[in-house]
């Protein structure tokens, strides 16, 4: 028997994928890539601090403006402004939190990864969907 790539997936048009819904902090997976998901969220208000102890985290911003505080090992906090087109890398085991005046980011995460990290802080508020990344319906 003759190994066959698999059938490519058809292409996904980020812009449309966007507007498919307007839940904020929501991930939506666009694409899987070996054992990763390539995941897109729209962003507003603020998220919660969290850390994943295992993954780096990879954003990208598509629109707006995207803000992820940083806490490192001694509780001292500092703050990553990122604006449309910039990329940052949470490195694992930071603890972080995103706020965002509005906006959307794509994200590479492991999949299983989980948005809220393995652990976060406080109570989760209404608008922050705990989820392994939904999919694009």
């Amino acid at each position: 028997m003759e190994n066959r790539p698999a059938k490519p997936a058809a292409p996904v048009n980020l812009t449309e994928a966007l507007a498919s819904f307007q839940d904020v902090y929501s991930p939506r997976i666009v694409a899987r890539m070996n054992d990763y998901d390539v995941r897109i969220a729209h962003t507003e208000g603020e998220h919660v601090w969290h850390v994943h102890e295992h993954t780096d985290e990879f954003f990208l911003v598509l629109d707006g403006r995207f803000d992820i505080a940083l806490r490192d090992a001694g509780g001292v906090e500092s703050t990553v402004a990122l604006r449309k087109g910039d990329v940052f890398v949470v490195p694992r085991g930071t603890e972080h939190k995103p706020s965002s005046s509005g906006g959307s980011i794509l994200m590479f995460e492991p999949s299983g990864t989980v948005s809220t990290g393995d652990r976060f802080e406080g109570e989760l508020p209404e608008h922050v969907d705990s989820t392994q990344g939904r999919e694009l319906v």
